[in-house]
């Protein structure tokens, strides 16, 4: 409130001057004055007058700053100037300041104040946003309101990644006319910061979270070597297994995220504020419903529609589209390494739609989009709580990152029991105009429960992260649901060996296998398998590969559109409980436009090469297999050769 009134008298005064200058100058009594600096001032889109810029903040200098202690309503604590540290980031000043708090001289520097605005003569200054860890003093660093302002004043495109924003004008006007007015035709930024690069087939969630630590921790000040480093922001995490805490930490606290275990879920508390208020508590929810996860921080100035939060970047994913809530503090919990906040949503309001180096930039009237997952847990006799409904966020790193944390936590909590478990899944991805894709997943879990890892290497999360990543267009998933079966056993066969009956055979003659299978009980297992050889590898020695079908993927095209990308996950593999028997044929393959041909006759591939474009047919090894079926998931692979006996003319 104080803030606001400077304003008023600032704005008064400022009438007032420029009315007597102006008269002056009708009256002929000024020369021409160099009023080019008024102008700027004016014109900037970051000028406020109840801000006050980084080159008059002096040392020594007091005010306050506002956050929340506990509850919804901001309070304040005492802040004095220490200096300012020019250039701390590329064209971006720091303002360090000592607070003054009972609760902070016992927290000193708290996970979750990121965003509390500072005020110096009733201005605004900036956010709390940057501390040392282990700090023995309450010092922190102040992102310039200047700052943060330009974030704020960066135009939005209508949509991101095939969302639209809908995100209310200041002026009110439709949103079409401020997208014309802003340069924008409704598409995405073509950069989409943050995709993951490798390929799209064998995406890895665990990759993609070292490739985002590695682009955080290059563009941090000191290329991350300073002490001085964003304020983490608290990620409070609910309704999950410890397990699956810790993986959330392994992938997110290297983007400055850290896990807690707390609670919350997704409901609205009817007494809690409509909207954000300056030092207010805000949270970005990842995950909510019968788990959540919450990133805290604070509101450091709402104009209008829109505000800026945090006074350091969430992820500096740009442009980007993830739902926000009014948050509740319940306590500042004391940290020699760094204290925190801890927290909870109270009523779902708007949408994160920019993050940026000095900001996160939220919309009141943003809506962003989820994926709706369900999950059905079968084979557990006597099972509570069969069914799981949350909603994550739509983003191509925290889907697929907290899908796979959330559905393995699911699966730990149900199956703790210290038996062997097995357990097969069977999912449903939902992709707006392509329809829906089927996908399944197996598992043994040896002695006890399963890991909450088990999912982030599964198809269905593979499947996911390759369709958000995707370079070709933007795609929005719609639903995505599981049906797991558990069964307390240990379905495995161990191979043990692989024998050639015949080391040596005639040509056209096929090779018989033998396969020793040592399961976890009973007696040992055999198999013999026979593997076709063609007569036009007499004379060659074949050497047959062992592996499980799991294990064994099937040749498809490399995609080159979405579609296609979709086709591949729908049957990469051959049936996980089977054997795959397979050899080099010595004929060429090729893949091109989604299409797929295998033992081409010599010379067919040179003719498929195009003699106008460089783009070709990718070749490849043609194989032929023999698939054979078994009770169990086989571990293990074996090689063994056998030599075809030439031909003699």
């Amino acid at each position: 409130m104080v803030a606001r009134k400077g304003a008023v008298r600032y704005t008064a005064v400022t009438v007032r001057l420029t009315t007597l200058l102006v008269a002056a100058a009708a009256l002929g009594l000024l020369a021409p004055l160099p009023l080019g600096l008024g102008r700027a001032e004016a014109g900037d889109a970051t000028f406020r007058p109840d801000t006050l810029p980084v080159e008059k903040i002096r040392r020594g200098m007091k005010g306050y700053g506002l956050t929340v202690f506990e509850g919804t309503k901001p309070e304040r604590f005492d802040v004095e100037v220490i200096d300012v540290l020019p250039n701390f980031r590329p064209r971006q000043d720091l303002i360090l300041i000592k607070t003054k708090h009972p609760r902070l001289d016992v927290a000193k520097v708290v996970a979750g104040m990121s965003g509390s605005p500072i005020y110096i003569d009733g201005k605004m200054i900036g956010a709390y946003a940057y501390g040392w860890t282990f700090g023995a003093e309450p010092v922190a660093g102040v992102t310039p309101i200047r700052n943060m302002l330009e974030d704020l004043a960066r135009p939005l495109p209508e949509v991101i990644d095939g969302w639209p924003l809908r995100i209310l004008p200041k002026n009110g006007a439709s949103i079409a006319a401020s997208s014309r007015h802003n340069g924008h035709l409704g598409q995405a930024p073509a950069s989409r910061p943050g995709r993951y690069e490798g390929d799209l087939r064998q995406y890895d969630v665990r990759e993609h979270a070292e490739r985002l630590a590695e682009r955080r921790a290059a563009s941090l000040p000191g290329a991350g070597q300073s002490p001085l480093v964003p304020v983490a922001t608290p990620l409070l995490i609910g309704g999950m297994t410890p397990g699956a805490v810790a993986l959330a930490g392994d992938l997110l606290r290297p983007l400055g995220l850290e896990p807690l275990q707390a609670g919350g879920g997704g409901g609205t508390d009817p007494s809690a504020p409509q909207r954000f208020e300056d030092g207010g508590a805000i949270g970005v929810q990842l995950i909510r419903g019968d788990m959540s996860a919450m990133g805290l921080g604070t509101v450091t100035r709402v104009e209008g529609d829109r505000l800026v939060a945090f006074g350091h970047p969430m992820m500096e994913s740009g442009v980007t589209a993830l739902p926000t809530a009014v948050g509740k503090v319940l306590w500042f919990l004391a940290s020699d390494m760094r204290s925190f906040k801890i927290g909870m949503p109270v009523r779902p309001v708007g949408a994160l739609v920019n993050d940026r180096m000095a900001s996160i930039v939220v919309s009141h009237s943003a809506q962003a989009p989820i994926i709706p997952v369900t999950m059905r847990i079968r084979g557990v006799p006597g099972l509570p709580n069969a069914n799981w409904k949350f909603e994550v966020a739509h983003e191509k790193f925290m889907s697929p990152s907290f899908v796979s944390i959330a559905l393995g936590s699911a699966l730990q909590a149900m199956a703790s029991e210290r038996q062997d478990i097995s357990w097969t899944a069977t999912s449903t991805l939902a992709v707006r105009g392509h329809g829906r894709i089927r996908l399944e997943d197996y598992g043994v879990a040896i002695g006890g429960t399963p890991s909450a890892e088990e999912f982030s290497r599964s198809n269905l999360v593979r499947a996911l992260g390759a369709v958000l990543n995707n370079p070709w267009q933007p795609a929005l998933i719609e639903s995505l649901s599981m049906d797991i079966e558990l069964r307390y056993a240990r379905e495995i066969l161990r191979l043990r060996g692989a024998e050639v009956l015949k080391p040596e055979i005639d040509a056209g003659e096929p090779a018989e296998v033998r396969l020793t299978f040592e399961p976890y009980s009973g007696p040992v297992v055999t198999r013999v398998v026979t593997v076709p050889i063609p007569a036009h590898l007499a004379g060659e020695t074949v050497q047959l590969e062992i592996v499980p079908g799991y294990l064994e993927e099937r040749e498809t095209a490399p995609p080159d559109n979405l579609a296609a990308l979709l086709a591949n996950f729908e049957n990469p593999v051959f049936p996980p409980k089977s054997v795959v028997v397979s050899y080099a044929t010595g004929s060429p393959g090729v893949s091109f436009r989604g299409r797929v041909a295998s033992n081409l006759p010599p010379g067919a591939f040179d003719s498929l090469r195009p003699t106008t474009s460089s783009i070709a047919p990718a070749p490849f090894q043609s194989k032929s297999r023999v698939v054979v079926p078994i009770p169990e998931f086989m571990v293990g692979r074996d090689r063994v050769t056998v030599k075809v006996r030439p031909v003699l003319r």
